[in-house]
């Protein structure tokens, strides 16, 4: 049987390079993003690998209409074995002059679209007795950054959304993976203020098969808590 993976924040950098990585080794693909025009340009490279796709515009930075619009998505796509929470946004100002309706914004985006998704996924997975989450949390997760304070607030929370999941979980077959990043070439660099030399970052396809890899594993072994870095340092 063909396995399936769903991917958030798909339509481009770490999430469009792991959908074509798992294309390639013979997932089917659910695509979830912001874009309508990049997931096309993302689909069209998946189906060319010789695998089903399926596109879907999902904003998460509005949790209020997620739950339903992920249960008509799942109605609509079937089983789901693999879950890759992947969507995230950047912001760099000192927490003095944070405001408000952004430190919520990337809690929506970058916390709570996990615990939804998972949520979603997670009683199909249960009834299987198998099925894998990868949470893509960032070094930011496991230290700090001057500017950076709402980003990684963000990201603590979401590794411990991740072990909690991974420790309630694992009874059931479950396999819940946080993948802690440094800097990755992607564009959340253009949604940010500073000027970073980009040339030494990870790049997106190293990520995504390392993601493959780590869901290729036996379904009795799993990676808990993955830290990589570039050569050079963090940034």
């Amino acid at each position: 049987m063909t396995q399936q993976v769903l991917i958030t924040g798909a339509s481009s950098g770490i999430g469009a390079a792991t959908a074509i990585a798992f294309a390639k080794a013979g997932f089917n693909v659910v695509l979830l993003g912001r874009s309508p025009a990049k997931l096309a340009t993302v689909h069209a490279q998946v189906v060319a690998c010789g695998v089903n796709a399926s596109s879907h515009t999902l904003d998460f930075a509005d949790p209020l209409p997620v739950r339903s619009r992920l249960e008509e998505i799942l109605a609509a796509v079937g089983e789901v074995h693999c879950l890759i929470n992947n969507a995230g946004i950047a912001q760099t100002v000192p927490l003095i002059a944070q405001p408000l309706a952004d430190w919520q914004t990337m809690l929506n985006v970058n916390l709570t679209s996990a615990l939804l998704c998972a949520q979603a996924v997670l009683p199909q997975m249960r009834s299987r007795q198998c099925g894998t989450i990868v949470n893509v949390v960032s070094i930011a997760g496991k230290q700090v950054f001057p500017d950076w304070g709402a980003y990684c607030a963000s990201k603590f929370a979401l590794m411990g959304l991740t072990k909690s999941l991974a420790c309630e979980e694992r009874s059931h077959g479950i396999r819940v993976t946080a993948i802690c990043l440094g800097a990755v070439d992607t564009p959340i660099w253009e949604q940010v203020e500073g000027t970073f030399d980009r040339s030494g970052m990870l790049t997106p396809d190293i990520i995504a098969d390392t993601i493959l890899t780590t869901v290729l594993l036996p379904q009795n072994a799993f990676v808990e808590e993955l830290v990589m870095m570039p050569l050079g340092g963090t940034l």
